[in-house]
């Protein structure tokens, strides 16, 4: 059983609200993140995956990320939503994180908008905007969700919340 779902105020989103399976929508939000001191992704063109109990996860198209910085890996993991993932290295100078994002190169039909655009995990960059506010990681790190104050949770993915 999961806690008690916080009531939104004015402008703000409940993440119990949104759908399971999960919703695919554009967003035109300032996404902007930052990597040892460079940026990585800006963007205003992205997709946002909203999934009942996880707060918004950005899929940015690669024309608006610094490519050059990242390099595929072996890993892969399979959503039961969005198919096959691949994940990528970002190296920027002396810094290194490893399956730090992921893309879907041929996802299930529902979130064809999503093909080869790329998530980040924003609790392992330097920062990571949304319209010019800093990001809060949605804790575990396992879902990469992007906590703002606009969005409520409670939210799943830290310890003793895989059950909800």
């Amino acid at each position: 059983m999961h806690p008690q779902r916080i009531e939104p105020g004015p402008g703000q989103e409940s993440v119990w609200d949104y759908p399971r399976p999960p919703r695919l929508e554009p967003s035109t939000r300032h996404i902007k993140i930052v990597f040892n001191g460079e940026i990585i992704a800006d963007s205003q063109q992205t997709q946002r995956v909203l999934e009942t109990s996880h707060p918004p996860v950005y899929y940015i198209p690669p024309a608006d990320i610094r490519m050059e910085y990242l390099s595929a890996t072996p890993r892969s993991t399979f959503c039961e939503w969005k198919g096959a993932a691949r994940y990528y290295t970002l190296r920027v100078g002396d810094q290194q994180s490893d399956n730090v994002a992921w893309s879907y190169p041929s996802p299930s039909p529902a979130f064809q908008a999503i093909q080869d655009y790329i998530a980040f995990y924003p609790s392992r960059m330097e920062v990571c905007y949304v319209d010019g506010e800093p990001v809060q990681a949605q804790a575990g790190d396992f879902y990469g969700g992007w906590v703002t104050s606009d969005i409520v949770g409670p939210f799943k993915g830290a310890l003793g919340t895989w059950g909800w």
